[in-house]
């Protein structure tokens, strides 16, 4: 698994459902990955297989299972377990943080702090900077109101916005990144989920900076699709498909083994380099 000198290469893969996008990312990723050792991050010190960059495009991500299921026949472990997606749900769809958390996805979708001037619709200088109308700032569901302070709940925002204001338009984007994520030690992967409405069906385009292909990869995106389910039955559509990207998709060196065995290498041909 040496890295050889190349041109980055980016890389598409397209896939039918969230099991099938995992099977063949792991493939591809052990095939064409780059090895090198984290300098800085999560699990500094540890070598990892990792993409230049990829897109993955998933025609019905709510086909069931949402979790890939690992043939008995290997006799290893599915990746996620099946009850991860309901405890994960909480974290990715409400605003609340456990004590030592700095933030969770949940938090910057679902009640994000903005100014309380904002709050003053009639102030002159909001009407410069503000460009939504007046009812969205009334809507409680949307402006949340606690002890004093002014809360952003992104999803309601955009379930009203597509269905007060019409499916074309490219500012429905779930931000989870800003600026001052730079001075985090571990700063939010998932950056930011576009949502476009085409054919009367409701696609996430999602981008993540950094990525765990083993277990994160497909509890993240069965979250996500759980989600995108909820919000297309909100607004009225169908659910529709998946684009993921990412420049940091990667498998970290304690499931090379098993990762190589699902591509039917023994654990003692993968340790003899075969």
């Amino acid at each position: 698994m040496t890295d050889t000198v190349r041109p980055f290469t980016p890389l598409h893969i397209e896939a039918t459902s969230l099991p099938d996008a995992w099977f063949q990312t792991v493939y591809k990723c052990i095939e064409t990955g780059r090895d090198f050792t984290i300098d800085r991050g999560s699990y500094a010190g540890m070598k990892r297989l990792e993409f230049d960059y990829v897109t993955v495009h998933i025609r019905f991500p709510g086909a069931r299972p949402l979790l890939p299921q690992i043939p008995p026949q290997y006799n290893l472990p599915n990746p996620v377990a099946d009850d991860y997606v309901a405890d994960y749900l909480p974290y990715l769809m409400t605003g609340e943080t456990k004590p030592g958390e700095s933030y969770t996805y949940g938090q910057r979708i679902c009640k994000y702090p903005i100014p309380a001037e904002f709050g003053d619709y009639d102030d002159r200088r909001n009407h410069d900077i503000v460009i939504q109308e007046e009812e969205v700032w009334d809507n409680e569901r949307i402006i949340v109101r606690e002890n004093g302070r002014l809360y952003l709940n992104q999803i309601e925002l955009l379930i009203w916005t597509y269905k007060n204001k019409g499916f074309r338009n490219n500012q429905m984007v779930l931000q989870v990144a800003h600026p001052t994520d730079m001075v985090l030690q571990d700063p939010p992967c998932l950056r930011a989920i576009d949502t476009r409405i085409q054919d009367g069906k409701l696609n996430f385009i999602i981008y993540f900076r950094s990525w765990d292909l083993w277990g994160g990869f497909p509890a993240n995106l069965a979250g996500i699709q759980n989600m995108k389910e909820y919000i297309a039955s909100e607004i009225g559509v169908e659910d529709g498909e998946m684009i993921c990207s990412t420049k940091g998709l990667h498998l970290y060196n304690y499931v090379w083994e098993l990762a190589e065995c699902l591509r039917g290498k023994t654990m003692e041909e993968f340790r003899q380099g075969k």
